[in-house]
């Protein structure tokens, strides 16, 4: 089998026939996608979808190979040598590693696409079996004695670093009404009470939680299949997955009263698709992620669609919750990253505390 340095080699020589032949077909090219854990089927889907738009556009063939796993172990991978053309991964953190650690794009890779390179949305829920036999309404109800807890690790998950980040914002809405207050000296001392009530209320919550999978899909897994735990906290689009593969005989969602904004960005690895002469196609294949067929096939996976009118006409899909961002409630990535996440951190301390 031709290795990947070699095939794109040939695909260069069949360009360069194709055009020296006047109007020939432009022969193949191959992408790969470096995605996290619930977008398999978001992917499979666009992938043909595209494929079938570029030829039409240019008569080339275009293979997208798909790879999956939890988020932050999607990052380190590319950092460490996997040659994504594109990354499509759970939150602009991943991303950002990956363009500080081995410089295979720019810094400000988030501003080469509309809404901060993130073309759909996503939000956290959770997944009950049938019947919601231990009546979990809100994220107070997960900490009740007897409920056990599904959820990844988010020290290789992004899924799960929107999970936790979720959790501690309901306590921060919960204690100060308006997360503005997180901001203002004035409200210091209010702000230091409500910090240290997210942080129990975290601590609690994964005193409930038996064991840590490394992705969101394999959480589902450990839920859906091996049936452990009362409640997987997850990915709204995953959870509606869940019950299409699983049956909604057997599971139903719970939408909590707060959750947060999760918004999953996307790049070119300009540096590795510039040494496979893909860039032209690796950004077609992005910005068609905003377009109304891309749109639709987002909104058909789950995700929230960015376009108006797509987004209206999935609208009943889709059921209100009040929403926060990172920002708002944490700073930005950076900061969660620095506090949160980071070797020591307060994850960290708090999951090692309870072991």
């Amino acid at each position: 089998m031709l290795g990947r340095g070699v095939r794109a080699w040939v695909s260069v020589v069949v360009l360069a026939v194709g055009a020296a032949l006047g109007g020939a077909a432009r022969g193949q090219v191959e992408l790969l996608n470096v995605s996290y854990d619930p977008t398999r089927e978001l992917y499979q889907e666009f992938n043909r979808a595209f494929a079938a738009h570029w030829e039409r556009e240019t008569g080339q063939v275009v293979t997208v190979l798909q790879s999956h796993g939890g988020s932050g172990k999607q990052a380190r991978a590319v950092i460490d040598g996997l040659e994504a053309d594109v990354v499509t991964l759970a939150l602009g953190y991943d991303i950002d590693a990956i363009a500080a650690k081995s410089g295979l794009l720019p810094g400000d890779w988030q501003e080469r696409l509309p809404e901060h390179s993130a073309p759909y949305t996503s939000t956290i829920v959770f997944l009950v079996r049938k019947g919601n036999p231990k009546g979990i309404r809100d994220w107070g109800d997960l900490v009740r004695p007897g409920v056990a807890v599904i959820t990844p690790n988010p020290k290789t998950s992004g899924g799960a670093r929107w999970n936790y980040l979720a959790a501690w914002g309901f306590v921060l809405q919960r204690e100060l009404g308006d997360l503005a207050k997180l901001h203002d000296a004035d409200f210091g001392e209010q702000v230091a009470k409500a910090q240290g009530e997210a942080r129990g209320f975290v601590a609690d919550l994964y005193g409930h939680v038996p064991g840590l999978d490394s992705g969101a899909r394999g959480a589902t897994t450990t839920f859906a299949q091996r049936g452990i735990g009362d409640v997987l906290i997850t990915w709204e689009n995953e959870a509606h997955l869940a019950l299409r593969a699983f049956g909604e005989e057997n599971f139903e969602i719970v939408v909590p009263s707060v959750s947060v904004l999760a918004e999953p960005p996307v790049a070119v690895v300009e540096a590795v698709a510039e040494r496979h002469g893909t860039r032209e196609v690796a950004e077609a294949y992005l910005k068609y992620l905003y377009s109304e067929e891309g749109q639709e096939i987002a909104a058909r996976n789950f995700y929230r669609p960015r376009m108006a009118a797509v987004a209206e006409k999935y609208a009943g899909q889709f059921p209100g919750v009040r929403l926060f961002t990172v920002d708002e409630a944490f700073g930005g990535w950076g900061e969660v990253q620095k506090t949160h996440f980071a070797d020591g951190g307060v994850f960290d301390r708090i999951y090692g505390a309870g072991r």
